[in-house]
């Protein structure tokens, strides 16, 4: 039986206008895993209100970390499946949950190449509902929509994966050889509604595994490292601590210089380079902090494309 891995992350605009913002959107918040209001009271707000005010600030943004291959994510996503292609013994594709490369298009590639055995490696260490179980949906969707129907096995999660947790290290410490430590390393999350954890959604529980391990393993206390959630929007309350919140606490508290992490997320994209680098940094010199460092995510470093090759290994 031929092997074959597909490499999964959630997606990306076409392009940094409001038209492709606003398709890319659509499609992303129409999922019931993402937003799980009636469909009655949500659609209508959604292209009524949110979309058409939304996107072209969004746009906005894109356009202010766009790279000249495309935006980060699709650009570091694609260099990760030529790096692991290089690394390993079988073909791998690329697909996003939403927007292109889809998912459908990934799998179709690696059948045409005579695969019959996929490894789905969703690049999303901590298991949620909104983002691997969305995985998990749109890829029952697509498998019904090949002629051939080969055997998929999907990676959950790999929070606590012994070659994450040190590749996340090694970042925070070549990132230190050359800039020197802070204060205080914070690790912020993407973040989910609190209603979703009341649920049974266990994504808090792997942030917090993940955040132990590295903490851990950089042989820091809770007085130099801890944890927060990033990325709310709408009314209801999510995870907590908000990562705004925490940067103003800290700076409050006399810490001078924070060293930023996003563990979450396997390559930088607008919410690590723009929220994060750009936004967040703005909230902690404004509330008195001095100096403020982003270490970038994992992107296609050499230690993340071998903890993908070691998950193929282990499924395979």
């Amino acid at each position: 039986m031929k092997d074959g891995i597909l490499l999964v992350n959630l997606g990306t605009p076409e392009q940094p206008s409001a038209k492709a913002v606003k398709a890319f959107l659509s499609e992303f918040l129409h999922d019931h895993r993402v937003v799980d209001m009636s469909r009655w009271i949500w659609c209508p707000l959604l292209h009524g209100v949110i979309l058409p005010v939304r996107a072209p600030k969004v746009a906005k943004l894109y356009q202010s970390i766009w790279f000249e291959g495309g935006s980060p994510l699709l650009v570091y996503s694609q260099r990760q499946a030529k790096k692991l292609t290089d690394l390993v013994d079988v073909p791998v594709a690329l697909g996003m949950t939403y927007g292109t490369p889809s998912l459908l298009s990934g799998l179709t590639q690696l059948v045409e190449q005579g695969v019959e055995k996929i490894t789905v490696i969703p690049l999303y260490p901590q298991y949620s509902g909104t983002t691997t179980g969305a995985v998990e949906d749109a890829l029952e969707r697509a498998v019904k929509q090949l002629a051939v129907r080969p055997e998929c096995c999907l990676v959950n999660n790999y929070h606590d994966h012994p070659l994450y947790i040190k590749a996340l290290a090694g970042k925070v410490k070549e990132y230190w050889q050359q800039n020197g430590q802070g204060d205080y390393l914070l690790c912020s999350f993407h973040g989910i509604p609190q209603r979703f954890a009341d649920n049974g959604d266990i994504y808090p529980l792997h942030c917090q595994r993940t955040t132990e391990l590295l903490a851990a393993e950089l042989g820091l206390t809770e007085q130099q490292m801890g944890m927060s959630y990033q990325s709310r929007f709408g009314k209801e309350e999510w995870l907590k601590p908000y990562t705004d919140k925490t940067l103003q606490k800290l700076a409050g508290n006399g810490t001078k210089r924070v060293d930023i992490m996003t563990p979450a997320f396997s390559s930088d994209c607008l919410e690590t380079l723009e929220e994060i680098a750009q936004e967040c940094k703005e909230i902690f010199i404004e509330a008195g902090g001095e100096n403020y460092h982003y270490i970038p995510c994992l992107n296609d470093d050499d230690a993340h494309i071998s903890m993908m090759e070691q998950l193929f290994v282990e499924l395979r």
